[in-house]
């Protein structure tokens, strides 16, 4: 090994990665095979040149190629984090605790559509839909029963929530003071992050400026606040579910979180104020190899951009953490015990990708919300390749295989083209408002839906290896009831409650609306007094008014 290398692996190890273990020792004093062969922390070639420390270097350190973290799963593994929520805050309740019971190490919630585009449960255009697709979240009163006899202050929460993201936050915050624990000591992330939705998801409500002022005060808000909370999760994960490739699913991606560093340094905050609670979404689909490539090409891109577009200092800053969940949209309505499969070829490449938490999707979900029994089966898809597999043992397993190494390569130069249009176009914000990653997207998806039709692509019980199959039974349905049951619930909050003081906070947070203010304050006070949803975002409707999309040729 050349004696560059040997200097640069020395100080790595004298610095980054002895004081790692120096406070959080790995596992297991020593890691073996099935075979019982002694297993190395990492790898590296046998005669590592300058470009590799360039382009992979060691985990902990920048770029980041090979991992955020210089022990990775050796130290700690993933958060298994089983997304879930449907009906009332009471039926989901009961999920979480069952699935903390059995073995999850974090919380993540998902909600109805009407609380997703900000309107309560009794609004007209919620009929059908409330409970359908995640829990329904009215008010304070709502949050307080989905964490009933959860301690906020010992689990983390990622909230899949974007243009409410500052209202269900602002609950999360007064349940937990309602539970003793103080903000600085909440964990957790909200996914708060609207370019994708004008462009693949569609849950916005505001107009892109307004959105951007938002996001920017809870980074403000947050950095002083809940300093252990991650503000934003840049999500890639939808933007591959409309139909993206693997490099527009990154550079996309990544060209949002340009955007948002881009809005919170021209607020006036500092970038390593802020950077370091970023945080990333992506998925994870069938294709292992180049999933793999994808996680590495989007560490390394991120890191440098940070560093040399927007001078970061701070290593945090340069971190690319993700959450990952397997792509909900390989998942097939034929032969559905075929998506266990699928799904841990998917937690393999999110694993051997090197994911800081994880969800895995259950067998049924293309035909239903999944079943106690489904989530379990989900749930021991992770601790079997975490504890059974091997592919923790050791960091970034997979690097170093002229395949990998040449996608990893090639995905992140793909990216880099897809970002330098869009600032040739004037950044992401213009670029969405003219539709260019939309078509890209959409080009994309009819590409690969007329493989399948054409029998180039083959996807298993759907275009080959089909059979005949019974109708399917023991699905999970939610009872219409539960929409009748939460309108109630919702009339009878707001009997109980101070009106008059509700119609302050309102008339505060429609004001400071007008102003340079930071929101939350504000939001927050909503929230103390069981303001709704639906009032919070119909008072912010007004006054920012609400985005109409153009349509995309």
């Amino acid at each position: 090994m050349s004696d560059m290398f040997n200097d640069a692996k020395s100080a790595w190890e004298n610095t980054i990665l002895a004081k790692v273990l120096g406070r959080f020792p790995e596992r297991r004093q020593e890691f073996l095979t099935g075979s019982d062969n002694p297993v190395d922390r990492i790898y590296f070639p046998s005669e590592p040149d300058e470009k590799y420390l360039d382009d992979s270097g060691f985990p902990g350190e920048f770029p980041y190629t090979r991992g955020v973290q210089p022990t990775m799963y050796r130290g700690r593994l993933w958060t298994m984090r089983q997304y879930a929520g449907f009906g009332s805050a009471i039926e989901s309740n009961k999920r979480y605790r069952y699935l903390l019971d059995a073995g999850q190490t974090g919380l993540s919630v998902a909600f109805d559509l009407p609380t997703q585009i900000g309107y309560d449960s009794d609004h007209p255009l919620c009929a059908g839909e409330v409970g359908k697709v995640g829990v329904a979240i009215d008010s304070l009163s709502d949050m307080e029963l989905l964490f009933k006899d959860i301690p906020l202050g010992k689990v983390s929460t990622s909230m899949t929530i974007n243009a409410p993201a500052a209202a269900l936050l602002a609950m999360y915050i007064v349940v937990a003071e309602k539970q003793g624990v103080a903000s600085e000591n909440l964990r957790g992330t909200i996914q708060n992050d609207i370019l994708k939705e004008y462009m693949a998801r569609g849950t916005y409500i505001f107009p892109p400026s307004h959105s951007m002022r938002l996001i920017t005060d809870i980074f403000a808000f947050c950095k002083e606040s809940i300093p252990m909370w991650n503000t934003i999760s840049i999500s890639g994960y939808h933007i591959r579910e409309a139909g993206s490739t693997a490099a527009q699913e990154v550079g996309f991606t990544i060209a949002d979180g340009i955007a948002y560093v881009e809005a919170a340094v021209e607020a006036g905050l500092g970038v390593d104020d802020f950077a370091p609670r970023l945080s990333f979404f992506f998925n994870a689909h069938n294709d292992l190899l180049e999933e793999v490539a994808k996680y590495r090409a989007a560490r390394r891109l991120w890191s440098r951009i940070m560093r040399d577009r927007f001078g970061a200092k701070n290593p945090k800053s340069l971190m690319l953490r993700f959450h990952t969940q397997t792509g909900g949209s390989t998942l097939t309505a034929q032969q559905p015990d075929n998506n266990i499969v699928r799904v841990a070829v998917q937690t393999l490449a999110a694993v051997m990708g090197g994911t800081q938490s994880l969800h895995t999707n259950s067998r049924d979900e293309a035909l239903a919300l999944p079943t106690q029994q489904a989530v379990t089966i989900a749930l021991r898809t992770q601790q079997i390749v975490a504890h059974e597999s091997g592919v923790t043992n050791t960091i970034d397993p997979l690097a170093g295989s002229y395949f990998v190494e040449n996608l990893t390569d090639r995905i992140e130069e793909d990216a880099l083209n897809y970002i330098a249009n869009i600032d040739n176009i004037g950044g992401m914000v213009k670029a969405v408002e003219e539709g260019y990653p939309q078509r890209q997207i959409q080009d994309s998806a009819y590409d690969y839906q007329r493989s399948i039709e054409s029998g180039d692509r083959i996807v298993v019980g759907v275009n080959k290896f089909q059979q005949e199959e019974p109708p399917p039974t023991g699905l999970l349905r939610v009872d219409p009831a539960v929409e009748t049951a939460q309108r109630n619930k919702l009339m009878t909050d707001k009997a109980a409650r101070d009106n008059d003081r509700v119609k302050t906070t309102l008339a505060t947070l429609r004001n400071v609306s007008r102003s340079n203010e930071n929101l939350m304050p504000a939001i927050i006070d909503c929230v103390r007094c069981y303001g709704t949803l639906g009032e919070i975002c119909g008072v912010l409707r007004e006054e920012f008014g609400e985005y109409q999309p153009k349509t995309v040729v």
